[in-house]
């Protein structure tokens, strides 16, 4: 360089005037090495900077990003704002887009005072950004807040609020705002439609809302749109309605990857493991493309119908791809091999795991619970403790079905607590549902009515069906009754809970009133189904 031969480097213009060479030349990792070095200047002598300086700077910045590269764009704009360098707001987008994927709200933060700071804070892309990063950090609140200063809005606006809502689990509050866009002026694009339909799997309405949203799809013209059409099978999927599903994916023009996973996901989710199967060899044979996804839901199918051959040969096609070390892909390993029986091997695919997150320590947690195995599920929760990870309400709930399974009451009730008293969490239903579960097999009927009693929920068939079965096992005539005509109110032509009912006062050698109860069942048009067993021959 020419600066190099007739000066020292560490005269302050010679460097500015390399930075902007190099940087010029898109040696960008050079150029903010140089911008590093550069000693601290007084606030008199910053005008040394030329707008074609800041200009380069400012591409710098916007470049970097493009290329994904986050910690150099904010290196670079930590050092512009240490010489008071103004900002684009093109570079400020930038700047936020890498913000993003650090998933880091106090950067957030501190990016938004920096946007105030330079007049940019009515910026309708600017302010889309931030509730975009506020949403993604989990930070409703403040993007919800920020959403609603916005004096106009535009489509980016409208779907990164509906967006993040759905994500956070604010599906009604999603849905209502989505109702409040289709009657401003601007009109919802296909992510719109794709986050409000998404926000429909979790409210109670899951079927009726999607469904009205269906309808809107089809008004807006976007029926065909493989990322609308992929939601809306998952939304069916949900309630069960398989076939709704289906038949959306068998009517649709253009079939991608997306569209294939999600129509997979439906089949796994509804125990037709046979049909994802069938799904996933057509990917393989019209050349789509499989993803780490597609393993993760078909191997999900295998695990719900146990179909071990199946599931091996899908693991060996994982083991071809490279995918063995994604984490989804390993947890619907563990999975599956669980729910084959096979713990040990789920075990090992846990051992081999590069990259342990909470959700991969859950699966295995989970992986012992449902296999019976609770001293090991135990051992494995302090195990993840001591790790530093924070367990949820999901892995507490894999904790409660291990102490469950092998009638550990007191342990259970110490868990229970310990989720309230050390980390905060409120127990949801499930996790009730788990404790009903326990004092029953253990025959703390009253301490389990207690509990159904006191929890903040409106109990749930499982609930009562669990402690209409420990009142059955206990002889218990009286609380057994109560359990029964409250399912007799929830599901009133199931046959189980007459059934139940009818055994324990069989049981007990009261034969008139299981007369009685098999009468009602005949007059309510409850018919028992018949069982089925399915085994693999290897």
């Amino acid at each position: 360089m020419i600066i190099l031969a007739f000066g020292s480097p560490r005269h302050n213009i010679g460097r500015k005037l390399l930075l902007s060479s190099r940087i010029r030349c898109m040696l960008s990792s050079c150029a903010h090495q140089m911008f590093d070095e550069i000693p601290q200047i007084e606030a008199s002598k910053i005008g040394l900077f030329s707008g074609n300086h800041i200009d380069y700077l400012n591409s710098a910045v916007i470049g970097l990003a493009k290329n994904g590269r986050v910690n150099e764009v904010l290196r670079l704009f930590y050092g512009m704002n240490g010489l008071n360098l103004r900002p684009t707001k093109y570079a400020l987008c930038a700047v936020l887009s890498s913000c993003s994927k650090l998933l880091d709200h106090q950067l957030g933060l501190q990016i938004h005072a920096r946007i105030i700071q330079v007049g940019h804070e009515e910026n309708i892309f600017l302010s889309s950004a931030l509730i975009d990063i506020y949403a993604k950090c989990g930070e409703v609140a403040d993007a919800r807040r920020l959403f609603d200063e916005m004096k106009e809005h535009d489509q980016v606006s409208w779907t990164s609020i509906i967006s993040g809502l759905s994500q956070n689990g604010k599906g009604q509050e999603a849905l209502v705002l989505f109702k409040e866009m289709l009657a401003s002026d601007v009109t919802p694009n296909c992510s719109t439609f794709a986050s409000a339909v998404s926000a429909c799997t979790i409210v109670e309405s899951t079927f009726v809302q999607g469904s009205l949203l269906h309808a809107q799809v089809i008004k807006h013209g976007f029926q065909l749109n493989s990322f609308v059409l992929s939601s809306l099978v998952d939304v069916y999927a949900k309630c069960g309605q398989i076939n709704q599903a289906r038949l959306l994916f068998d009517e649709s023009d253009e079939r991608d990857i997306i569209l294939y996973n999600s129509m997979i996901a439906a089949f796994s989710q509804n125990l037709h493991g046979a049909e994802a199967l069938k799904l996933f060899v057509e990917i393989q044979r019209n050349g789509t493309g499989i993803t780490d996804f597609s393993c993760a839901s078909v191997l999900n199918a295998c695990g719900s119908v146990a179909v071990l051959q199946h599931g091996l040969q899908i693991q060996s096609l994982v083991t071809k791809m490279g995918s063995d070390q994604n984490v989804y892909v390993s947890c619907a390993l563990i999975d599956m091999y669980s729910k084959c029986g096979r713990v040990n091997e789920a075990r090992r695919v846990f051992d081999h795991a590069l990259n342990r997150n909470s959700i991969l320590w859950t699966s295995m947690l989970h992986g012992y619970a449902i296999s019976g195995q609770g001293e090991h599920a135990l051992q494995l929760f302090d195990e993840l403790t001591e790790a530093g990870m924070r367990p949820d309400h999901i892995c507490f709930t894999s904790v409660l079905t291990a102490c469950n399974h092998e009638g550990l009451l007191d342990r259970g009730i110490h868990h229970f607590n310990l989720m309230k008293n050390k980390y905060g969490l409120f127990p949801q239903l499930d996790q009730y549902a788990c404790m009903v579960d326990l004092y029953g097999r253990k025959g703390c009927l009253m301490k389990a009515k207690e509990l159904i009693e006191e929890m903040p929920f409106e109990p749930t068939v499982v609930i009562w069906s669990s402690f209409l079965g420990s009142c059955r096992v206990h002889g218990e005539i009286e609380l057994g009754k109560e359990a029964a005509y409250h399912l007799f109110e929830l599901e009133p032509h199931a046959a189980g809970p007459y059934l139940a009912l009818g055994n324990l006062y069989s049981n007990a050698g009261m034969w008139n009133e299981a007369a009685e109860v098999k009468r009602l069942m005949e007059c309510r048009g409850s018919q028992k189904r018949a069982g089925w067993s399915k085994i693999e021959l290897e």
